[in-house]
């Protein structure tokens, strides 16, 4: 069934193998045992293509949710009664994994040394997918999320600013209003990204047609064309440390109050560790503090007399 998931998700059965470390043979041979053990159809094979039959999307379907009770049944072994121990998978938005991992992870291992963290980082309607199917514990997102069937806390508000070249030409006054940012040089991530709707509903003025016609894949990619004077974007304080040591930008703040996302932690209701995940998402606001820049204050002093 790991084998026949793995094939599901890569429609390759080279890639497929790799995902799960076996020779391409080896999984070739397991799931035609599954086909023969079942008496069904599962993969339709083609000199291109490798499709699910309709069986084998149904078939599917069964096989995560028996993978999900084994992997809850094999947690459940490795648990001892502490809080925070053993692995956890936890799954975060691109705009904040960058930013908070390097001081979150280093934390947690210190406070609490016998968890064995596993990252996935993803868009959110991808996370929830893996949270509601039970391949991820938790994950990190805007929040609120609007499904009954997960429990979110509060974790921060991370608040957005302008971010434009150093070389721009026209002057932004410092702070700025919503409505300074110019719809047509404003840059966005590509369709998806949670990060690229609030930027919209920041910036309400900007139509579609108004919009550069160009969506990056990262934060970073983002940055790099506005360092070169293609346009301008939001950053999420969270990023600014990070994001302005290697990219040559200028920061503006908006006027209070300010534009801002909620971040969140976001569980399964049914799940059996909610202690967990209270225990993680303290932890989180805890280490929180070493992800924000500490020379944000001079980089927006250094805007101000724009």
């Amino acid at each position: 069934m790991r084998y026949f998931e793995a094939l599901a998700a890569t429609l390759h059965f080279g890639r497929a193998a790799e995902m799960v470390h076996v020779s391409q043979p080896a999984l070739s041979a397991q799931i035609m045992e599954m086909e023969k053990h079942l008496g069904v159809k599962l993969v339709e094979r083609t000199r291109s293509n490798t499709l699910l039959t309709d069986k084998g999307h149904e078939i599917l379907t069964h096989a995560r949710t028996v993978l999900a009770a084994v992997d809850r049944l094999e947690e459940a072994a490795r648990r001892s009664s502490g809080t925070l121990e053993g692995l956890l998978r936890l799954g975060i938005i691109p705009t904040v994994a960058p930013y908070l991992v390097p001081k979150m992870v280093p934390f947690l291992r210190r406070e609490h040394p016998l968890i064995e963290i596993e990252l996935k980082e993803a868009v959110t309607d991808r996370l929830l997918v893996d949270l509601a199917e039970g391949r991820l514990d938790a994950i990190i997102a805007a929040i609120p999320i609007d499904m009954d069937s997960v429990v979110a806390k509060s974790l921060f508000v991370d608040r957005f600013y302008m971010a434009m070249s150093a070389n721009e030409s026209d002057v932004l006054l410092s702070p700025m209003t919503e409505t300074e940012v110019d719809p047509e040089r404003l840059l966005l991530l590509e369709e998806g990204h949670c990060l690229r709707e609030q930027a919209l509903s920041v910036c309400k003025a900007a139509s579609k047609r108004s919009l550069v016609n160009f969506g990056a894949t990262s934060m970073t990619t983002l940055l790099q064309m506005v360092s070169n004077d293609m346009g301008m974007t939001l950053i999420p304080e969270l990023a600014i440390e990070t994001e302005t040591a290697r990219t040559p930008i200028r920061i503006v703040p908006f006027t209070e109050p300010a534009p801002s996302r909620e971040i969140g932690l976001i569980w399964r209701r049914s799940s059996p560790r909610r202690a967990d995940m209270e225990a993680l998402a303290e932890a989180i606001i805890a280490s929180r503090q070493k992800a924000i820049a500490p020379r944000l204050a001079n980089q927006l002093s250094g805007n101000a007399r724009l």
